[in-house]
């Protein structure tokens, strides 16, 4: 399991991640093993496109 360098961004990557699983119909709860892969990278691939997107806006 990865180390949180930020322990006070948990709860705010948790909820991105949730948000992201609903926008893209990936059902999401306390277990997810019945997940694909393909459904779980799709999720975190959209995270960081959504993390990407923000700190570039943050630039202009």
């Amino acid at each position: 399991m990865a180390k949180n360098l930020i322990p006070e961004a948990k709860q705010g990557l948790n909820n991105l991640k949730m948000e992201t699983a609903r926008e893209l119909g990936v059902n999401f709860s306390d277990y997810n093993g019945n997940l694909t892969s393909k459904e779980c990278g799709s999720v975190g691939g959209e995270m960081v496109k959504k993390m990407v997107s923000a700190y570039e806006n943050g630039l202009k």
